[in-house]
């Protein structure tokens, strides 16, 4: 799903890439202005309420009409008058009195820029997301778990290249040719489905797409007792994989969850986990109810963990207490299933926070070697190797993360932007870092950085300003303390570029 970029009198907007320009040259935009922009130039010409664009600049908080008010003055202030004869006073951006506002000038949608991808080598595949067919919309969460679970079965097959949950989940809801999102994500081969879960039954249609060729490889309908939905996974798998590979010799049996209640709450909880620490205690209450369901459950186990070490500390890094139940639970979800990859690289990255770095460094080679499609452990895998001094093979991780997930959260895009300010891509670190994707995020203190290290001083004082708002408790000295640096020398370039931008010792 590339991003459209639009074109209005001498501006470009590219929503995807978080910039703006004007006769090709950057203009400086705020994140806020920039979301209310793109909301307005998106939908030209139609009337947007105020509520709908507070939601679309401060999405899921609640704010003062006051502040939408401000931004669109600043918007106007540095849109100037429209230059294509539009009412409004010449405005680009109209007032529709006590109900909201109206974008007022011709808008050209221009095509994404971004290159399409290569196929792999191997046989590749997207398991779109599947379409809940049942009447109850509660039910679309077992639809989505469907679709994620059948990405980690296919995953694990190191014949098949598989793309992650996150790139797959950006469909969801939109209409695209299958074409256009084969040759989007750069797969060949895609499996579309649908579920429907009613009275103790599941029906789920599923079908294997040749993108290239347009046939369709494999289709059948399974209807069942809802008891039976992980055996029909295990059935689509194998078909899938038959279709593409021949007969294989199966993986290891994954561990599956005995309780479906503990595996909906699972499904609902994963996707809370990046979100904000409102969220993730929501997720913590729904992890702890399906570990009490299904003491058994290593997936829930690797959530709670990660939720313990990162859920309610996203402004300063996880406490002794925090660090020690996470690091339980991990090696916990381990000893329930040690063929899980997502389990693995868990336990691995919180082991390299511990300093064991030997033990962190097996778990994650057991981890590729489970599942060389784990995107998420490529890009923990990068985060490791550059504090490491490792910083081309972090590099290289990263770069592998994201050709597996092309759409991917926002911790990605803060992997990233660290190895290419250790590796003193100063620029490209900066151009990473204000993509829209992670610049609203903790990931500041490294663009704040990379400025400070081109000499942008002043750009670099504002981005700490805003980055000591939501992390308030941040010194220099704890992040040095509590990262799992193994190189002396890459540890003092951050320190470095930390301090010429002002932030606290």
């Amino acid at each position: 799903m590339q991003g459209s970029r639009f074109a209005f009198g001498p501006f470009v907007l590219d929503p995807s890439a978080g910039t703006l320009l004007r006769n090709d040259n950057p203009v400086a935009v705020g994140y806020r202005g920039l979301r209310l922009l793109a909301a307005l130039v998106e939908r030209q010409g139609e009337i947007l309420g105020k509520a709908e664009l507070m939601d679309a600049a401060w999405p899921g908080r609640a704010v003062e009409e006051g502040n939408l008010t401000v931004q669109i003055a600043q918007l106007r202030k540095l849109l100037g008058p429209a230059g294509d004869g539009g009412e409004g006073g010449g405005e680009w951006i109209a007032t529709v009195p006590r109900v909201g506002y109206r974008f007022l000038g011709a808008v050209e949608r221009l095509g994404a820029k971004r290159k399409p991808l290569p196929l792999p080598e191997k046989p590749s595949i997207a398991v779109l997301p599947f379409i809940n067919l049942s009447n109850d919309p509660e039910q679309e969460s077992f639809a989505d778990g469907l679709t994620e679970d059948l990405i980690t079965d296919l995953s694990r097959i190191s014949g098949l290249f598989v793309i992650a949950r996150n790139s797959v989940f950006a469909y969801k809801g939109k209409t695209f040719a299958v074409g256009e999102i084969a040759e989007d994500l750069g797969v060949r081969y895609l499996l579309e489905g649908s579920a429907r879960r009613a009275a103790g039954r599941v029906r789920i249609n599923a079908q294997l797409v040749d993108a290239v060729s347009g046939d369709h490889l494999w289709a059948q309908r399974f209807d069942r007792s809802l008891e039976d939905v992980f055996a029909v996974q295990d059935e689509v798998t194998a078909r899938i994989v038959e279709a593409l590979l021949g007969r294989l010799r199966a993986p290891p049996p994954r561990n599956r969850p005995r309780n479906l209640e503990a595996y909906d709450l699972c499904v609902r909880a994963r996707k809370l986990m990046d979100d904000t620490p409102q969220t993730a205690r929501e997720a913590h209450l729904m992890l702890t109810r399906a570990v009490s369901l299904d003491p058994e459950y290593a997936e829930a186990y690797r959530w709670l963990a990660m939720n313990h070490w990162m859920g309610w500390v996203h402004s300063g890094g996880p406490t002794e207490s925090s660090r020690s139940i996470a690091l339980e639970l991990a090696r916990k979800a381990v000893s329930i299933d040690p063929n899980d990859a997502g389990c693995r690289w868990v336990l691995a990255y919180l082991l390299a926070y511990e300093r064991s770095f030997a033990e962190a460094d097996a778990e994650f080679g057991h981890a590729i070697e489970i599942d060389p499609n784990e995107a998420d452990a490529w890009a923990a895998l990068s985060d490791i190797a550059v504090l490491a001094g490792r910083i081309g093979e972090g590099l290289e991780h990263i770069g592998k993360a994201f050709r597996l997930n092309p759409y991917p959260a926002s911790w990605y895009y803060l992997a990233l932007g660290q190895a290419q300010y250790a590796a003193g891509d100063y620029e490209a670190a900066v151009e990473t870092l204000r993509s829209d994707e992670t610049y609203r995020t903790s990931s500041r203190r490294f663009l704040a950085a990379s400025l400070a290290q081109l000499g942008r001083l002043d750009a670099a004082r504002a981005e700490v300003e805003l980055f000591l708002i939501g992390n308030p408790d941040f010194t220099i000295r704890h992040w040095a303390t509590t990262e799992p640096f193994r190189d002396a020398a890459t540890l003092e370039h951050f320190v470095d570029g930390f301090r010429k931008a002002g932030l606290p010792e």
